[in-house]
């Protein structure tokens, strides 16, 4: 590819091709005459360096992290790293007005109920009224709470405690991944392609097992207060 082609693939402008290249974000192309071209390789880094970008990565952690992938990895191996991060990223949020919103949500909101969706953190007020960020994956919460009457006190301190409580599994679920997952995946030889699919059944799989783990908790919990509540009547 040429250095115009590949920014078109990667969705950059030239000029930004060529001032992460001067940083060595990517590898020299290859050269012919006074032309350059890029290959696979050079996509794969760019679209990791997308990646981390969506993350809130700054340029310098975008290349210390490049700096840890070995100048001769492949594109596959360039692109596991994406997958590493992927199925770990919500869905990017999107831009609404209050129409769009209401459409998407199948009915008319009210400002009590956009409060509560704001507090939940499914939807995040613009500079611009009426105009909102979605986080698309969490509307369908949002809406279950609003169709239960949830107050907006009693939304927030949901919030306080599902953040908290969600933050502290993240942190410990990751930290169990990249020391026991990770490195099991990569001495097993598998190809890539099977390894990214493994990887990509990590994170379902967790919160599968998080869903059904909650699901007993709440279960033992009402057990245990009707038994305190008929041993104080007792």
């Amino acid at each position: 590819m040429s250095v115009e082609q590949l920014a078109t693939r990667v969705d950059m402008t030239v000029r930004t091709v060529r001032f992460y290249a001067g940083r060595g974000l990517i590898p020299p192309p290859r050269r012919a005459g006074r032309n350059g071209y890029y290959g696979p390789d050079h996509l794969a880094r760019l679209e990791l360096v997308k990646e981390l970008q969506a993350h809130g990565f700054t340029l310098a952690a975008i290349e210390g992290y490049l700096e840890q992938i070995p100048a001769d990895a492949t594109p596959e191996q360039v692109a596991l790293h994406r997958t590493l991060l992927a199925p770990w990223t919500p869905e990017m949020p999107e831009t609404l007005d209050r129409s769009m919103l209401e459409r998407r949500a199948g009915r008319s909101l009210s400002d009590d109920d956009l409060e509560v969706l704001v507090a939940i953190g499914v939807v995040e007020p613009t500079p611009t009224e009426d105009v909102f960020r979605l986080a698309p994956a969490h509307l369908a919460v949002g809406m279950g709470f609003l169709d239960a009457g949830l107050p907006v006190d009693a939304a927030l301190a949901a919030r306080r405690v599902i953040t908290e409580h969600g933050r502290a599994l993240a942190v410990e679920l990751t930290e169990l991944f990249r020391t026991l997952v990770w490195p099991h995946l990569v001495a097993s030889g598998q190809p890539p392609e099977l390894i990214t699919a493994m990887i990509e059944r990590f994170k379902p799989l967790t919160v599968q097992a998080l869903v059904t783990s909650y699901e007993e908790a709440v279960d033992d919990e009402k057990r245990r207060t009707v038994r305190r509540r008929a041993n104080e009547r007792d």
